[in-house]
């Protein structure tokens, strides 16, 4: 069963328009959403968790939504973003007895044991924690509740590698059981091929690429070689082509193969390389 379902979502500002965003997420499942800054990854996000209202299209999580029973839908979100929520001078027991009133399945018992387990100073106001302890605290804030849909935009970022690798490690588990699911924008995709099922990667408010992220990787190759060697063929088809001191390098779609000769050089990309090649070809 799909966990969360987006049907031609769109939102229209002045200055940008989100255009018939669709992709389904089952449960048990990561999906990363990827693209540039201002292309429409915390827009989604934000109209996702209905902190702001569509133009256009609908919105399920676990099967509802949020026009149908508002309270039930938001209560089965929970969200994370790069910039902490909490107000300064709480210390960890307000949020504690904040949480508690104001969530009914906030569970004071698996906070605590969250709080305790990443040793967050209970006597510290949060203004003095570092940026990782305030990314735990957040996701003990979260994890303490009955949530089927974790929504991350950029939580991670200016994290060290040892706090990212516990958040990745964190996601994992909150998948584990096959009934919640995880949609996660960062601009750190290595990240995204560890742990992500799915990829979204969209550009100026539209969709780009949409598939299960190994059949993605594979769906392309990654070339390199000298540019006098390319043929007008061949250079058709390649995506996003980036001059370097060695030549060029580009990515092709991988039923295109058939095109490389012994002058060229290929190998499976990375998420990164796929989406900086569709970015520099969309600019070009």
């Amino acid at each position: 069963m799909e966990l969360l379902e987006v049907r031609n979502l769109s939102k229209y500002y002045k200055t940008f328009r989100l255009e018939k965003i669709s992709f389904t997420l089952p449960k048990g499942y990561i999906m990363g959403y990827v693209g540039q800054n201002g292309a429409g990854k915390s827009t989604t996000l934000n109209l996702i968790t209905n902190i702001c209202k569509s133009s256009g299209g609908e919105i399920y999580v676990d099967g509802r939504t949020c026009e149908e029973d508002e309270i039930r839908y938001k209560e089965a979100i929970g969200y994370i973003g790069d910039e902490f929520y909490f107000p300064d001078n709480f210390r960890v027991r307000d949020i504690r007895s904040v949480l508690k009133d104001f969530y009914t399945t906030f569970s004071t018992e698996r906070f605590d044991e969250l709080t305790e387990h990443w040793k967050l100073d209970r006597k510290l106001q949060v203004k003095d924690f570092s940026r990782g302890m305030k990314v735990k605290l957040m996701f003990a804030s979260v994890l303490a509740r009955e949530t089927k849909l974790l929504v991350l935009d950029e939580a991670t970022n200016g994290l060290d590698p040892v706090v990212r690798a516990e958040v990745l490690k964190t996601l994992q588990e909150y998948i584990a059981d096959g009934e919640r699911s995880v949609i996660f924008s960062t601009h750190i995709l290595s990240d995204l091929e560890q742990i992500a099922d799915y990829i979204y990667f969209i550009h100026d408010g539209r969709t780009v690429l949409y598939d299960a992220k190994d059949e993605l990787m594979d769906s392309f190759l990654l070339v390199k070689g000298e540019r006098s060697a390319l043929f007008p063929e061949l250079q058709k088809a390649l995506i996003g082509v980036i001059d370097n001191a060695y030549g060029f390098e580009a990515i092709l779609p991988s039923e295109k193969a058939d095109l490389l000769t012994r002058e060229f050089h290929f190998e499976k990309p990375t998420i990164d390389q796929i989406v900086i090649h569709y970015i520099k070809e969309k600019e070009d």
